[in-house]
């Protein structure tokens, strides 16, 4: 089914079950906001594949997320904090004139079948979690604790690994569009893994000590 979407294009790829904390400053997203408050509460994310988040001009990518405003606090000169979560994908069919904000037609994309999940999702947890720490050695994110869990069925938690992996904007776009857990689990670790084996040449080249010491 074809329906109209509030759109909000950005320069970072949001994931079903993800957190979408949000500024907004500019007077069209500000009414985007409003409509969606005396609406679903409902709006779609697309990531900018080339542009600006500013000012319109931009080239989009056509598979995105719905998100769900779940908090919106005023900060002042109409200034907005929204914070939304990530509730499933959506291929844009088209888009339609930008007033007063982006809008487009769009079709929700199918869920993903949890065959197999148990495997996958471990290897795909390890994969992250080596390239975390790795990543930690250089300070630049924190690793994921030991003791966390990842709760909720296998598509929940395939999702929310894939948001949790330090990757670039182009590498969870193929994440996003890629159709079937098993799939994109694999994909996963093959950029957590490849990343990580970059990483690790940077640590042994003069980074701190260690990296042989990584989770596997």
């Amino acid at each position: 089914m074809i329906y109209e979407l509030p759109m909000f294009p950005l320069g970072t790829v949001l994931f079903p079950e993800a957190c979408l904390p949000l500024h907004v400053f500019e007077p069209r997203y500000q009414a985007l906001v409003a409509d969606c408050l005396g609406g679903g509460l409902e709006f779609g994310v697309v990531l900018i594949a080339r542009g600006s988040e500013v000012g319109g001009g931009d080239l989009r990518t056509d598979v995105g997320t719905v998100a769900r405003i779940a908090n919106v606090a005023e900060l002042g000169d109409g200034r907005l904090l929204v914070v939304a979560t990530g509730v499933r994908r959506i291929r844009v069919e088209s888009w339609l004139p930008e007033d007063p904000y982006p809008r487009a037609e769009v079709a929700d994309l199918a869920g993903d079948a949890a065959a197999g999940s148990p495997m996958v999702l471990a290897g795909a947890e390890a994969s992250v979690r080596r390239l975390r720490w790795l990543l930690s050695e250089l300070e630049d994110v924190p690793a994921l604790p030991p003791d966390l869990r990842i709760d909720g069925d296998p598509d929940e938690i395939g999702w929310q690994l894939c948001d949790m992996a330090p990757l670039t904007a182009a590498d969870q776009q193929r994440l996003l569009v890629s159709d079937g857990l098993a799939g994109r689990m694999a994909a996963l670790i093959e950029l957590c893994d490849a990343m990580a084996s970059d990483v690790t040449g940077l640590l042994a080249a003069g980074g701190p000590s260690g990296a042989d010491a990584a989770p596997g």
